[in-house]
């Protein structure tokens, strides 16, 4: 029963941090919306490994790393930083024409990933979830926490990419995409901000 109950929390905890709104989570969205569900499945799936490596690594000791070297911490903060601003940039200029085909190309797995490594929520999320479930690194219980968080991990982000594909219909004039891909880029900016200042 109390291993059930671990894996409840893990789960809560996973649920809690992955399905918040976040940069990688405004991208799904967006891309579900640019060029439908299917296309950003590559973006989904990137995201959700580049992450679930990151939360491994860092209940092998990566936080030790960073530790041991804060101008490591400080160069990947301000990358996200500006990875975020790039992003910003190019939802605020985009001309807000829909792909008309489904398997338009979205986001690359790859790109998911990255979004991952530069993402400040990812970090503090990993740094949060293992000291809170793998803290004396036990090798079982990060690779349990690390199962599980994909799973759930892969599920949130999904479900961002198909509510943006669920909300291809409103957008269907380039005004309207415009203005929402303005909006995006906005809570990309706050997100920036608070990375600058934290």
């Amino acid at each position: 029963m109390l291993t059930f109950n671990l894996y409840l929390s893990m789960a809560a905890f996973a649920l809690a941090a992955s399905i918040s709104p976040g940069p990688v989570n405004i991208v799904a969205l967006r891309s579900g919306t640019q060029y439908g569900f299917r296309a950003s499945l590559a973006h989904v799936s990137g995201a959700t490994i580049g992450f679930t490596v990151l939360l491994f690594l860092t209940g092998l000791g990566l936080h030790e790393l960073l530790l041991i070297m804060p101008a490591l911490t400080k160069i990947i903060q301000w990358a996200g930083v500006a990875f975020l601003l790039f992003l910003a940039y190019k939802l605020a200029v985009d001309n807000g024409q829909l792909e008309v085909d489904e398997n338009g190309k979205g986001p690359s797995a790859w790109y998911g990933a990255l979004m991952q490594w530069l993402n400040p929520k990812a970090w503090l999320a990993s740094i949060a979830g293992m000291g809170a479930y793998a803290a004396n690194g036990d090798a079982s219980m990060v690779w349990h926490f690390t199962i599980i968080y994909f799973f759930i991990c892969y599920a949130s982000i999904a479900a961002w990419a198909y509510a943006g594909t669920a909300l291809r219909q409103l957008f269907k004039k380039p005004a309207l995409m415009r203005a929402f891909n303005r909006s995006l880029a906005v809570m990309l900016l706050i997100s920036a901000v608070y990375l600058m200042l934290s």
